[in-house]
């Protein structure tokens, strides 16, 4: 995957922190700790939207849909 250059501004003690873990070898340089850090969130962001979307569906209607499915489902299959 190709890679792109970025500039980012954060404040010293945070920076503190993450060059600590660099130095303690849990990342191999500050990159590679910011983009897992990156990835991390956005993956944690598109859960809670995916639980959001999923508590706005209203189980009944759910339970409907996926019985209607079936009930056509099982009228295609031949009788043995």
């Amino acid at each position: 995957m190709a890679s792109a250059k970025i500039a980012i501004t954060m404040d010293e003690v945070t920076l503190h922190r993450l060059d600590r873990l660099v130095r303690d070898r849990v990342f191999p340089n500050r990159s590679k700790a910011i983009q897992d850090a990156v990835e991390e969130k956005l993956e944690k962001l598109e859960r809670n939207r995916l639980a959001r979307e999923c508590a706005k569906l209203d189980p009944d209607v759910e339970k409907a849909m996926a019985e209607e499915a079936m009930d056509e489902e099982l009228e295609q299959w031949p009788e043995y």
